[in-house]
This record gives C-alpha cells, structure tokens and sequence, in this order.
C-alpha cells in the first residue's frame, strides 16, 4: 500500500486488494494465530458501532493481540475539551496500532498524519470505510468466484452511505457495471459519479427499485438510510422506507445473486428475505472476522507470518 495506514480504499492497488483478500482467505482457514502477541491496539470509536468494533477486537483477540480504547467518546477526554490531535497523541504512546471511527470526515487521515503509530480507518463521517469495503469484496469474491465484471446495484443511501463509496472505488479495478438506485435526495455525489466516468466505468441511476433492475444484477448492495446524517427530520421521515427488498421480488432473479448490506438494517429488508439462500448479509459480517485480521498484518508489515 501507499502508506503503512488505511484511511481510504484509494490507497490499495489492485495487487494490494487482491493479497488482502488472499490472506483473509488463509485466515478463515485458521483465524487464530499469535502474530500480534506482545501487541497492543487501540479502538477509539467516538461513534457508536457493533460489527465494526467486534471484530476489530475479535480480530487482535485472535491474533494473540491486547486492546484497549473506548466505545462512548463521551467516557473520554474528549467530553473536557480535549483536542482529536491530543487524543491520537496520548494514545500513541500507549498501542501500536489504532483503529478510529470518528463524525467528520478527514478525521482517519489527519490522525495519520501526525502520529507514526498506523491509523485503520472504522468510518469518518459520510466519507470512506475501508475495512468494510474490503470485507465487502472477500465476500463478493467467495460468493462469485470472481471480481471481474460483475453487476452491482446499489440501493438506498448512496449520498451519505460511505460503505458504498468505499465499494465502488474498490470495485474499480474489476471492471464492474453499477446500478445506483436512490431517491433524489440520497442520489449518488457526483464525484462519484465522475469518477466512474474518469475509469470508463458504466452505470446507470434509477430511482424506482424494480425487479427488473434486481434480475440484471449479481450483487445487491442494499443500505439503510442513516437517521443520524440528517439534521431535518421531517427530510428522513419522507424517504426513511422509500425502499424495502421483499423475497417476492427475488424470484426471477439470478441463480448467482447474493444480497449483501452493511448492516445495522432497519426496514429495507423484510424479515422474509433471511430465508432465501440468496441472502449472505449475516455470512458478509463473519467476513469482517477475516478481513480485518488480514488489514491489520497489512498495515502493521506482518504478512510474512501469515
């Protein structure tokens, strides 16, 4: 990679991505090495996250590694005043590796650009989430044999949704063809939009959600619509439920068709869909188990021991 931290996908080349995922596949053989013994890594979320800092910690748990952080900004010095620059300045004295979720974005990469200690990027705002993209790919990958041309509609927040801004510049090196599917208010940013354009990278916006769409597709990438990112309420309750997949509408649709999402869920899939095999969104979160222990000896220049 292009720095010894990950703060964004557009870090990794497509050799990169592709040994990440190669030695996340060794790890879901056997997840449990001792190659972070003597290790410490801190996990500072300043906001709130589940499968993210589980399987962070899960992950240097098995490595052999120690962790230490917090998971409520508000229990830290923070909630005194204290600076982030401050915050990732004490704390380097103490691990040597720090994972950070923060509510702006940038945040992951100033934090690496004032310490020496590697930063992991858990999500800045409506920014990046590196982690999970990659861990979007393994799953991908172990569900289609392949990255390579591949169709992915993406559905639902596209605007704030950082996990998909994360995918698509990952996707980018595979030849893919997307499907943005959102409202007018959560349409895809341009510059995502322009980036794909840069690439020659085809994909079409839609604002229905149709079984048609879902018939031409491979991957179907849904994703809540975050309550959190909307300073007008009124403005999330009108678009809230605006989509919701049902296991009716996969009926015509590929053989091959694997239904991610980043989880948490709120309504946009039906409880139904959990019994389609088509559904790999709680094996996707496993995934995560693997792919951060291979992000982690990336960054930290261990592959030699995997």
């Amino acid at each position: 990679m292009k720095s010894k931290s990950l703060v964004s996908i557009d870090q990794c080349s497509r050799e990169d991505i592709l040994r990440i995922l190669e030695n996340a596949r060794k790890f879901e053989e056997n997840p449990n090495r001792k190659i972070l013994e003597g290790k410490v890594a801190a996990t500072l979320f300043f906001e709130p996250s589940t499968r993210t800092r589980l399987s962070f910690e899960t992950a240097i748990n098995r490595l052999g590694g120690r962790v230490i952080g917090f998971q409520d900004a508000s229990t830290t010095s923070s909630s005194k005043g204290e600076t982030l620059k401050d915050t990732i300045l004490m704390v380097s004295n103490y691990a040597d590796l720090i994972i950070m979720r923060h509510h702006l974005e940038g945040a992951a990469r100033y934090a690496s650009e004032i310490t020496d200690v590697p930063i992991v990027n858990a999500g800045d705002g409506a920014n990046q989430h590196p982690s999970q993209a990659l861990l979007d790919m393994y799953s991908i990958l172990q569900t289609q044999g392949t990255l390579e041309n591949l169709t992915i509609t993406l559905v639902g927040d596209l605007k704030y949704g950082r996990t998909v801004h994360s995918l698509i510049v990952g996707m980018s090196h595979f030849r893919p063809t997307f499907h943005f599917v959102a409202p007018e208010e959560l349409k895809i940013p341009e510059e995502y939009k322009n980036f794909c354009d840069g690439l020659c990278i085809p994909y079409t916006e839609h604002k229905d959600f149709t079984e048609e769409i879902i018939n031409q597709s491979d991957i179907l990438y849904m994703t809540r619509v975050q309550r959190e990112r909307f300073t007008d309420l009124e403005e999330y309750e009108k678009v809230k439920n605006v989509y919701i997949l049902r296991k009716k509408m996969l009926e015509n649709s590929r053989d091959n068709l694997r239904i991610l999402h980043p989880l948490p869920r709120v309504n946009e899939i039906a409880y139904d869909v959990d019994d389609s095999p088509k559904a790999y969104y709680i094996q996707q979160a496993h995934n995560g188990l693997f792919a951060r222990e291979a992000i982690i000896c990336e960054v930290l220049g261990l592959n030699h021991l995997i």
